[in-house]
């Protein structure tokens, strides 16, 4: 039913809104939104996280305003020592603040500002490299590095932060297959074998245990959390077989029995009150995690 969904449903998701001028109109004539040292901070309103809204929501990344939106990130986020994107700006030497970079926002911001076009800039496949050089994947059972950029304990330690992985896959998930380098390919490769270890939302070393029971309630848009539904959607446009992997099969059970009698699927968890727009209302269908449970389905039967 739900890999073979009525045209009525299909007309329904095409109508999804994308409430990209709302979004624009709160813009600072610097590009940022909120104000400039609080790109990261003013959670969920300022720059990061509505630059990640306007990539989810297919804005068009030549509007002059979302190029703002890129260039401001690119100049106070990411970090001119080794490409990856940081929490804080540094205000002495400029760009983001080497100690603060993060895996998990290193792959929202390559993700965004790919989606949004500009794959091609240098900046961006510096990025890319960061993530191809730094990304680890640990489960738990071998011993870790301590050095920069491991220092942040919460974002690595003896076992990787599930966000981070998830989002730099996220990342390499906007790179064409024919474009990805074999450093890339490597990454997706390991990524992909880590999620698949842990069923998606397990834990690896017990299968019988949800690592986080509110991956199970699908929302859109995610910022730095996941769920379910996005690891899914992820490794699907990576490569169809990664759905496919009888590793994933619980998981893909799960968003098919979320289904429900018009063959779609609810918004169960939203940053809604906190995003500088809403985007649809939680509890009801929604058009966004629609789609992306019917591509996933789908692509686990190709």
């Amino acid at each position: 039913m739900t890999t073979n969904p009525s045209q009525t449903t299909l007309d329904w998701v095409e109508e999804r809104e994308a409430p990209v001028e709302a979004i624009l109109a709160a813009q600072l004539p610097d590009g940022h939104w909120v104000e400039r040292d609080s790109f990261y901070t003013g959670k969920y309103r300022s720059t990061v996280w509505s630059l990640i809204i306007l990539a989810e929501l297919g804005a068009e990344g030549g509007d002059p305003r979302v190029r703002a939106a890129c260039e401001a990130v690119l100049r106070d986020a990411q970090d001119p020592d080794s490409g990856g994107f940081s929490s804080q700006r540094s205000k002495r030497a400029g760009g983001g603040l080497h100690s603060m970079v993060a895996p998990c926002l290193t792959g929202n911001m390559v993700f965004a500002l790919i989606r949004l076009g500009m794959l091609d800039d240098p900046r961006v496949q510096r990025g890319l490299d960061w993530i191809t050089t730094y990304q680890r994947f640990d489960d738990g059972d071998a011993d870790v590095p301590t050095d920069w950029p491991y220092h942040i304990e919460m974002c690595w330690g003896r076992h990787t932060c599930h966000m981070g992985a998830v989002k730099a896959l996220k990342a390499l998930a906007e790179v064409p297959p024919e474009r990805r380098t074999p450093a890339m390919q490597a990454t997706v490769d390991a990524g992909a074998e880590y999620l698949l270890r842990h069923h998606i939302f397990k834990r690896s070393h017990d299968l019988t245990k949800v690592s986080r029971p509110g991956w199970k309630r699908f929302g859109f848009p995610l910022m730095y959390q996941t769920d379910v539904l996005e690891i899914l959607w992820i490794l699907a446009r990576l490569d169809p077989a990664y759905a496919g992997d009888e590793r994933a099969r619980e998981a893909l059970d799960l968003v098919a029995s979320k289904a429900d009698a018009d063959g779609r699927w609810r918004l169960e968890q939203t940053f809604n009150d906190r995003f500088v727009v809403p985007i649809e209302t939680k509890g009801e269908p929604s058009r966004w995690v629609t789609l992306r449970a019917l591509e996933v389905l789908q692509a686990a039967e190709a």
